[in-house]
């Protein structure tokens, strides 16, 4: 459970570096607080940082619960696909939309899988 734990606190850590990323886009585009808009380049960053804790909400407490009753190897690798497929999605994003199709799937796949994850542990 230690692990699943780290992992959990790795997600939000992650989610302070896009936290951080969007501060440093502000100033780089000056776009001042607070406004969200004016700079496509900052709304790319802004966009990866409000879909990451978009996706957050739903990732913490499935992960949790998920861990608690289940076998910690399948709830840990449905945790390194979400950070890595968030990882993957801010850069494609940042870089261009279009090919954000592969890190939204990796993050939405782990999501669901780990939703059902827990809502078959307490329900079985």
């Amino acid at each position: 459970m230690a692990f699943i734990h780290f992992l959990a606190l790795l997600a939000v850590f992650q989610y302070l570096l896009f936290v951080a990323r969007t501060g440093q886009a502000r100033d780089r585009y000056h776009i001042k607080a607070p406004a969200v808009t004016g700079d496509e380049n900052f709304e790319r960053v802004y966009r990866v940082q409000m879909n990451t804790l978009e996706q957050l909400v739903v990732f913490l407490p499935a992960l949790l619960i998920a861990g608690h009753y289940f076998a910690g190897t399948w709830v840990s690798l449905l945790g390194i696909v979400y950070l890595v497929g968030r990882f993957v999605y801010a850069r494609a994003y940042v870089k261009d939309p279009k090919t954000r199709a592969a890190g939204f799937m990796m993050t939405i796949g782990a999501n669901i899988l780990l939703l059902l994850t827990a809502f078959c542990a307490i329900i079985f």
